[in-house]
């Protein structure tokens, strides 16, 4: 059943690759490790918002909504399980005269996980917030950046132990 379940979104995700739509959302990967020491492995699409708050000489502050699939290994408890993820997310963009332009961004959003263990760790329930802490620089249409992802039912559904993931994630912007 959970093949059929991703295997329909990766389909929608490869029909929509062919329409006008694709071209307002730009796309990321990323890979990283749980403090448990699975891996992880996400495919996101993003939309950058068009607006800037918060504009200085410095730097603004902006944002983007995010949608991820992600991949979570299989601990020594738990089998392999998936995640689709929906986040708004802030940035705050420095303005540099160089090509590297610096930023850093938070989000809180909600995560859909296949399975209630992930890993090692027993979520409790399988809808969860995502919230999100990173740092990065633009080089042009290029994205990289390290990010932090934490994953927790915020206490609605018992047990709560969490799962977190630190990743490397690189992504480019088609406009």
């Amino acid at each position: 059943m959970v093949k059929k379940y991703f295997s329909t979104i990766f389909f929608a995700i490869a029909l929509l690759s062919f329409s006008p739509f694709l071209y307002a959302w730009d796309l990321a990967v990323s890979v990283g490790r749980t403090g448990q020491t699975q891996t992880t492995y996400r495919v996101g699409a993003f939309q950058d918002w068009s607006s800037r708050w918060l504009e200085s000489s410095t730097g603004y502050v902006s944002g983007f909504w995010d949608i991820g699939l992600t991949r979570w290994q299989a601990g020594d408890l738990g089998q392999t399980s998936y995640s689709l993820s929906l986040s708004p997310v802030f940035v705050y963009q420095f303005k540099r005269s160089g090509s590297l332009q610096p930023f850093f961004e938070a989000g809180i959003g909600a995560a859909a996980f296949s399975k209630t263990r992930v890993g090692d760790k027993q979520l409790g329930g399988s809808l969860n917030f995502e919230d999100r802490l990173g740092v990065g620089f633009d080089y042009g249409k290029h994205r990289f950046g390290f990010r932090v992802l934490d994953y927790s039912n915020a206490g609605i559904s018992k047990p709560n132990e969490g799962v977190e993931s630190y990743s490397l994630y690189y992504s480019y912007r088609f406009d």
